[in-house]
């Protein structure tokens, strides 16, 4: 075990996590397993991913038939497997999303489509929120807010914030002390217009932001984004890695609003734990990307175990009811963690939709001070009981947990894991 760790020290390039003090051999269902045998409940899927569990017998198969058979190709050459996720992943959009490419991460994805909604518009300036996540790559980093911007030289020209919309710690109130999330997305805007050279591009949003601490838009946001979006010529494109493919009780988390995005990101959630990734947009968009010369060329476009992974993963949760499903569970756990902040004060928020879910720990509920030691405290207790729990790993938010169980725990595993994340929180506050 010492070995272990200091080899871990002397060789790896460390990337901004602190590694959970366990050695995981391997990892079935909603377990993963370390090296002493002990079985870890995993509420964070992996990395908020793997939605059908580790391991699962359908994902194996395909795998398996797929490394024997055709598993990746040159970038030039199409396979069967490619074309029929296009038509599957169309399928389950709606009609507008009409065009696929097939990749291997989200910040890869969210790449493609930040270069496309600038070749698409002729314009170069991309607005995403204060607390945005869209992964490490130059320009998908540019339009990440919430950490990782200092010492690494100039963002791409033109990345522009708008405030996220956090019901819990927002200014923005209507007289009775309720979230006035119409006239923060107005002043944002009008931010964004005072500071736009006058090349806006893109409006680039998660649904519900996970990085930036379980912050879920309110009922009517999508909406009006839209329109603020249409009314400068904007395309709104959505990054659903997290919450796309059921996660958040619906197919895609936009669903709930009946907004229809000009261009949708997926990945996570898509490979179930695999490298999978797209970019789904409209066929206007994609010809006159394609008349304009648009160039994504990479190693891993269109590979067919991608692909084959993909429809695997649409394949078992149609077949298993795996959207209606989150949406049962997640109604359990939102009713087990609303009891959880009205029966405990350090308990002072909860958010999130389905099986993505989070509770933001305080000092007190009058205050509503960040409680990080706390956040630090409780997860380590969580994991001695045999929970692995996932605190945002940000400046400001080592308070806040994201629970996002695999789509197929049982109903006692999501009780048992809340079960240990309370006596912990008890544990840990007393």
């Amino acid at each position: 075990m010492e070995t272990f760790w200091a080899d871990a020290d002397r060789l790896l390039i460390r990337y901004g996590a602190v590694f959970t003090p366990r050695i995981i051999e391997r990892a079935e269902g909603a377990y993963v397993f370390d090296s002493d045998g002990r079985a870890i409940l995993d509420f964070t899927s992996g990395q908020m991913s793997a939605i059908l569990g580790h391991a699962h017998p359908d994902v194996v198969a395909t795998v398996s038939a797929a490394v024997a058979s055709l598993d990746h190709l040159y970038s030039g050459m199409l396979s069967r497997p490619v074309v029929d996720l296009a038509a599957r992943l169309v399928g389950t959009l709606p009609a507008g999303l009409d065009r696929m490419m097939l990749l291997s991460t989200g910040a890869e994805a969210n790449e493609a489509a930040i270069k496309m909604a600038k070749l698409a518009t002729g314009r170069y300036e991309i607005v995403s929120f204060d607390r945005s996540w869209h992964g490490m790559t130059h320009g998908a980093a540019s339009a990440t807010f919430s950490a990782g911007r200092r010492g690494y030289g100039p963002a791409a020209p033109g990345n522009l914030a708008l405030p996220a919309p956090n019901a819990y710690r927002s200014p923005f109130r209507h007289p009775d002390g309720t979230h006035d999330w119409r006239a923060e997305l107005e002043y944002g805007f009008a931010l964004v217009d005072q500071q736009s050279a006058g090349s806006l591009a893109a409006c680039l949003v998660e649904p519900i932001l996970s990085s930036g601490g379980i912050l879920e838009l309110p009922t009517g946001y999508l909406g009006r984004l839209r329109e603020l979006c249409d009314a400068r010529g904007m395309l709104l494109v959505l990054d659903e890695a997290q919450t796309g493919i059921g996660r958040t009780g619906t197919m895609y988390a936009f669903e709930r609003d009946g907004v229809t995005p000009d261009i949708v990101t997926l990945s996570k959630t898509l490979g179930a734990g695999l490298p999978v990734a797209a970019v789904v947009a409209g066929a206007a968009i994609e010809e006159v990307c394609h008349e304009r010369g648009f160039l994504f060329y990479t190693t891993h476009v269109s590979d067919p175990l991608a692909a084959s992974v993909a429809l695997t993963v649409l394949d078992v949760v149609e077949r298993d009811g795996l959207v209606a499903r989150a949406a049962e569970l997640g109604a359990q756990l939102g009713a087990r963690l609303t009891a959880l902040r009205d029966t405990h004060e350090v308990v002072g928020d909860v958010r999130g939709r389905g099986l993505l879910q989070g509770i933001e720990l305080v000092r007190d509920k009058a205050s509503r001070e960040p409680a990080e030691a706390l956040g630090a405290a409780v997860t380590s207790a969580c994991l001695e009981r045999g929970l692995h729990l996932n605190i945002v790993q940000l400046p400001g938010m080592g308070g806040i947990f994201r629970i996002a169980p695999p789509l197929t725990i049982t109903e006692d595993e999501l009780h048992a894991g809340l079960d240990i994340l309370e006596s912990a929180i008890i544990a840990c506050a007393a």
